[in-house]
């Protein structure tokens, strides 16, 4: 069982290039580069926000920073399940930018060396899923699916906002 919060930042003179999260998500395991990762946290309340994506389950407020979050198994297209004791958000911070990943399971910290790693399968019909996927870490018997955060949260927006003729908010 996890704590209420892991602080992964304490660490960050032991991680490498090669070191990675793994997270379940359905039967599967997938693995987001640990340099990205701030923390884990508890599902907590949240905040529903109009006209996203329906992956976005909302925004939380962590210590008087709000974080969006993305709910991976929607993401993924899977079947919603009941969240429980073992669902967690795992935070994630690219550039100025934090977004909470909705997990069903944090698993643990590995290497995965560049030479166990295989290309992604080239999968027809499913582009937008294959750019998630960066390769997959082999470790003994089992595979985690290293997943590229970019593409990850490459979030469009919904709505007439998304359109060309869509009004500037530049400044």
């Amino acid at each position: 069982m996890i704590d209420d919060e892991m602080d992964l930042a304490d660490d960050e003179e032991d991680n490498s290039e090669h070191t990675y999260l793994t997270f379940q998500v359905g039967e599967e395991q997938y693995a987001v580069p640990v340099a990205y990762v701030t923390e884990i946290v508890r599902l907590q309340r949240s905040f529903a926000i109009p006209d996203v994506p329906s992956f976005i389950r909302g925004v939380i407020n962590l210590r008087g920073k709000v974080i969006p979050l993305l709910d991976v198994r929607s993401r993924f297209g899977l079947h919603a399940t009941e969240l429980n004791e073992l669902t967690v958000v795992v935070v994630l911070e690219v550039g100025e930018t934090s977004t909470g990943l909705i997990v069903d399971a944090v698993s643990e910290v590995v290497e995965i060396q560049p030479s166990s790693v295989e290309p992604r399968p080239a999968w027809r019909g499913g582009a937008a899923r294959n750019a998630m996927i960066r390769g997959i870490g082999k470790r003994g018997d089992s595979v985690s699916f290293l997943l590229d955060v970019g593409a990850l949260l490459d979030v469009q927006p919904a709505g007439p906002a998304a359109g060309a003729d869509a009004p500037s908010t530049a400044a």
